[in-house]
């Protein structure tokens, strides 16, 4: 599929509010269920067998700037697998930063609405880099936390990012969020088939079926959290099944 997901992958999910991990229902605060050390979580999904970890600093998402580093610092120092990172990350100074320490991508979300040629920027300094972040909420692409719409459409702005120098789309379905409540392959088919990249699709997995739905309509990878801490199904349960 790509150099950064040649198999499709089953990425846990350790999203970080007041320095613990927590799951946010339909990207809302004051919905989250808190799941503890976010250094300590990464370090048990490594050892149950993740190639990747999808770090996101949910205040740094919300205010702006990136408010739990040191965590994160933490988990990029010891952990020896891919990482990709965001929440917060508004300058190419910041990717630039991260990526020097030994994180593998950066998650632009905000950044990449509000000043698209922040990614082309980045991307020189690292070609493939960047997953740009399309969190989808009533079929538009919102920003700032998942609070403002942009009026574009996901498939269009996935394209549009591609011709940036995007190396991944990460896209997550905000309605479905945190909810355990099935996924909408429809709108990760019209996405996938708008670009060459990898898309990695987020928000609303419940089951193992769900999982396998999101490889069928084309995803190169899925993002898993509310069902992996709730368990669900295990990351191995979920690794055996797309294994198949």
């Amino acid at each position: 599929m790509s150099k950064a997901f040649p198999d499709f992958e089953v990425i846990p999910a350790v999203d970080v509010q007041d320095g613990e991990v927590v799951q946010l229902v339909a990207g809302e605060r004051g919905t989250e269920t808190r799941y503890g050390d976010p250094v300590a979580a990464a370090e048990g999904w490594v050892e149950r067998g993740s190639s990747t970890l999808h770090l996101v600093d949910l205040d740094g998402a919300f205010e702006g700037e990136r408010v739990n580093a040191d965590a994160f610092e933490s988990i990029i120092e010891t952990a020896s697998v891919d990482l990709q990172i965001g929440g917060g990350i508004r300058t190419v100074d910041d990717a630039v930063d991260l990526l020097d320490l030994g994180v593998d991508r950066v998650i632009l979300g905000t950044a990449a609405v509000e000043t698209p040629e922040i990614v082309a920027d980045i991307s020189d300094h690292k070609p493939g880099a960047v997953m740009v972040s399309l969190d989808a909420k009533g079929g538009e692409v919102v920003v700032s936390g998942w609070t403002e719409s942009t009026g574009l459409d996901p498939a269009e702005a996935a394209s549009r990012y591609e011709e940036l120098g995007a190396g991944a789309i990460l896209l997550t379905d905000v309605d479905v969020e945190g909810q355990l409540a099935g996924v909408n392959t429809d709108l990760v088919e019209r996405v996938c088939s708008a670009v060459e990249i990898p898309v990695v699709a987020s928000g609303g997995v419940a089951t193992i079926d769900d999982i396998r739905d999101l490889r069928e309509a084309g995803a190169a990878a899925v993002v898993v959290g509310t069902a992996l801490y709730e368990g669900e199904f295990t990351l191995q349960d979920a690794m055996d099944a797309v294994g198949e």
